[in-house]
Parts: C-alpha cells; sequence; structure tokens
C-alpha cells in the first residue's frame, strides 16, 4: 500500500531532524574557530551531495539546477544565510537559546504562507503565534542580561531562514530543489574561505567535523529540502522542536552546559503551545 504524502512528508521530515540532533553538540566538541567550521559545514556536504547529483542527473545537472529559476536562486541564498547564521548564534549564546529561537520558525512559516501562498492560518495558529514571540521576546530580555543577545538575534535570523525556505520549496513543489540547496553550501564555504586562516583538522577534529558534516548536514539538507513537497512548510519546521528538545540535552549530557532559568522558562512556553497547536491540528484533520 503506497504512502500518502502526509505519510511520506512527516517520515522525511521526522528522519532528518533526527540526523540534525547532536549537531550542536559537535559545534560545542569542534576545536577550530567560527569561520574554518562555517567553510568545512559548507564545503563537504556539497561534495558529498554533488556527487550523489552527479550519479543522479549526470549531464543533466546544470540544466536541473538552471530549471529551477528564480525558486532554486531564492533558495540557495536562504539556505546560504542560515547555515551561516546557525554557527555563529550557537558560539555565541546558550546551544538552548539558540534551538529555541529556531522552534519559533512552524509559526514563522505560517506567517509568510499567510502572505505569500494565502494559506490562512486560522485561529488557534494566529494565538501560538502571539503566545511563541511573547516567549521569546522574555528570552530576549535574559540573553540581554547574560550577554547574549546577539547570539540570539543570530538564532532567530537562522528560524526565519528557516521559515523561508520551506515555503519556497513549498512554492515549488514539482521542482526538485535539492540541487540549489547543494549551491547555497557552495555559497557557504565560499563566503568563509575570505575568514579562514588555514585548512588544518587536528586531534579530534579530524574525525568530529568530517562526521557532523555528513551526518548532521549533508544528509538532513537533503531530506529537510524534499518534505515541504509533501507537506506544509509550517509542519516540517515543526519537527525542529525535536532538536529544540534533544539538542540541549546532549550537550548537556556531554560537556554539562546548563541553560538559564529564564531559558527554560520561556522554552517549555513555545515548545508547549506549539505542541498543542500540533496535536489540535492533526486531531482535526483525521476527524
Amino acid at each position: 500500500m503506497p504512502y500518502s504524502d502526509q505519510k511520506k512528508g512527516t517520515l522525511i521530515a521526522f528522519t532528518a531532524i533526527m540526523f540534525i540532533t547532536p549537531d550542536s553538540l559537535f559545534i560545542r566538541l569542534a576545536n577550530i574557530n567560527s569561520w574554518n567550521l562555517i567553510f568545512y559545514r559548507g564545503f563537504i556536504p556539497f561534495l558529498v551531495v554533488f556527487l550523489g547529483l552527479l550519479i543522479i542527473y549526470k549531464t543533466k545537472l546544470l540544466k536541473e539546477i538552471i530549471s529551477n529559476g528564480w525558486h532554486g536562486f531564492f533558495y540557495a541564498c536562504t539556505f546560504t544565510v542560515t547555515n551561516i547564521f546557525f554557527v555563529i548564534s550557537i558560539e555565541n549564546t546558550n546551544v538552548a537559546n539558540t534551538l529555541i529561537m529556531i522552534a519559533l520558525a512552524p509559526m514563522l512559516s505560517a506567517i509568510i504562507s499567510f502572505f505569500f501562498l494565502k494559506e490562512n492560518p486560522d485561529k488557534k495558529t494566529w494565538t501560538t503565534i502571539f503566545i511563541t514571540f511573547m516567549a521569546a521576546i522574555y528570552i530576549f530580555y535574559d540573553s540581554i542580561q547574560l550577554g547574549n543577545f546577539f547570539g540570539d538575534v543570530f538564532g532567530f535570523i537562522t528560524a526565519t531562514g528557516l521559515a523561508i525556505g520551506a515555503v519556497v520549496v513549498r512554492s515549488a513543489k514539482e521542482r526538485n530543489l535539492v540541487p540549489s540547496a547543494a549551491i547555497g553550501k557552495l555559497l557557504v564555504a565560499i563566503f568563509a574561505v575570505f575568514f579562514v586562516e588555514n585548512f588544518e583538522l587536528v586531534e579530534t577534529d579530524i574525525f568530529i567535523v568530517p562526521l557532523m558534516c555528513v551526518m548532521c548536514v549533508a544528509i538532513p539538507f537533503v531530506l529537510v529540502t524534499i518534505a515541504p513537497r509533501f507537506i506544509t512548510a509550517a509542519e516540517v519546521n515543526l519537527f525542529f522542536l525535536l532538536e529544540t528538545i534533544f539538542g540541549p540535552i546532549w550537550v548537556w549530557l556531554v560537556i554539562k552546559e546548563q541553560p538559564s532559568l529564564e531559558t527554560i522558562q520561556g522554552g517549555l512556553v513555545i515548545i508547549t503551545a506549539i505542541a498543542i497547536h500540533s496535536y489540535m491540528s492533526l486531531k482535526k484533520n483525521t476527524n
């Protein structure tokens, strides 16, 4: 029995996010500076996915990239910004803060879809949007006191980029934007290379960086690019809540980084609000 689009999209998005959950921990464990890390997080995934695309499309790959048009160009650009700002955010605030900002992506997707795809959110979605933004402001205020505001802002920009990217994919369901995402990764590497002091990987970085780039970056970005073809952009981004929950747990278990009380409080409000919204939406769709 063939899977429905809803089941396909859900399975793909879930698998992608489970691969992503240790990403923040790997970033913390890496001993290279931010721009070196950003370079490798762009170049290695690009190389892996590009080789895969060459096997699939062969000489037609360039044509496939060009045929994506403005959707592909815009997706590559948002993908580039999101990938760069995520690393900068992680290294300038608590992991929990960054991931809680990313938890806002589903609501941001709903807002953007309302304006550009005419997918009108219902009252409970607007209510959830209001609650999550108030909680985010609460976390931002706490971060100002702790000196983490810079990292939180970049976390919010990352969430916005994820939301925009998912809406772009949703608006071009008939197209395969994975080649455009690969170009986005290449742009990340090209931008970062101007700030890289040296390309040497030493000690544990020899294993940590390549493993992170393949397992937590290359595989998930392909799956996250495919998922919105089957389910809405907001639904795809809802799965990032799993990273919000598991990401800080990995970091706390391994390196004992504990989020502030305000971050925990604000994060619980955001996660609870979105979880209730998701449950109500799923219940409505199954009735």
